[in-house]
């Protein structure tokens, strides 16, 4: 096992150095999405089954896609950006600016008391009080709720970034392309098979989060990555962002969560403190509005900018 980790680790530092260097886009595309697989190797290996679904789901699956659909615009003008290079002394100053930030994190880390500061001890002695069983949906939508919340409404801003990239004349259209495949194809297949499976695997990810490795993130993006395969295969397509139902649940897991907030300042005196016996439902219920939010926003960031008029 020992062999087995240090392979992983060695992979892992090569591949990063890949993605850095690599002067194909698609190839450092390609070098991040193993790089985040195998990171995922690595949080299983620590026992953090929560981070590592989150990687493979976030950081190699739906990121990797963004990255690949952004990397297909930029195609036909990276021909003539590989040509240019910088000068040696511009080189050189960003290695030794790259050399010197390293250097001193490197600093920072050793300079750490031993043991290292830590909130854990008090953070596992009242995580009872949230009445959660999983220790990081505790962390995450009781500790430190506010991030949480934040996490929530940028994912929102940067669904409108993307929007905002559309032409005039298609505002409000639908986002992408219009897939066409063979009904009896084996893409099609895939998705009438693949679609219901995938879809219960992440409500049962999700409704586990509560007390077990799981959560609202990890089972948004498996039921949007089986959207996207119906999409992909010709069976649906994408909504018109200018419909009202599409905004709304785009919106509407934030704005629950934020009412939770408000009414901890009435009934337990703080912005998204829980009241006392009743910490457990309402984390579900800011759960709940977040699922849907968050399946539509991460389905709706990989497809892109709406590219076709609605009556198209």
């Amino acid at each position: 096992m020992e062999f087995l980790n240090a392979g992983i680790a060695a992979l892992i530092v090569a591949l990063a150095a890949w993605s850095v260097v690599a002067r194909d886009t698609f190839a450092a595309i390609v070098g991040f999405i193993a790089f985040g697989l195998l990171l995922t190797l690595v949080w299983v290996q620590l026992a953090g089954i929560d981070v590592a679904l989150t990687e493979a789901a976030i950081g190699g699956g739906l990121t990797g896609a963004m990255l690949i659909a952004a990397a297909a615009r930029v195609r036909s003008t990276e021909a003539t950006a590989n040509v240019e290079r910088s000068g040696a002394l511009l080189r050189t100053i960003a290695a030794v600016f790259a050399g010197a930030v390293t250097l001193a994190l490197i600093a920072c880390v050793l300079a750490l008391p031993v043991p290292a500061p830590s909130l854990a001890d008090a953070v596992a002695a009242n995580m009872a009080a949230t009445e959660v069983g999983n220790p990081i949906t505790a962390v995450l939508l009781g500790f430190r709720a506010m991030d949480t919340l934040l996490e929530a409404i940028v994912l929102v801003f940067a669904l409108i970034g993307v929007w905002s990239l559309a032409p005039d004349d298609v505002w409000g259209g639908h986002p992408g392309i219009r897939h066409h495949a063979d009904p009896n194809g084996i893409l099609a297949y895939a998705a009438r098979v693949m679609a219901p499976l995938g879809i219960i695997v992440g409500m049962y990810i999700f409704w586990v989060g509560a007390d077990h490795p799981g959560g609202k993130f990890q089972g948004a993006t498996i039921v949007a990555a089986m959207w996207l395969l119906v999409i992909m295969a010709g069976l649906a397509d994408t909504p018109a962002v200018g419909k009202r139902w599409v905004r709304v649940v785009a919106v509407v897991g934030p704005l629950v969560f934020a009412a939770v907030g408000l009414g901890g300042v009435v009934v337990a005196g703080a912005f998204l403190a829980y009241p006392v016996g009743f910490a457990k439902p309402l984390i579900i219920v800011v759960e709940l509005a977040l699922m849907p939010t968050l399946t539509l926003i991460l389905a709706l960031l990989v497809a892109g900018a709406p590219r076709r008029a609605v009556l198209q």
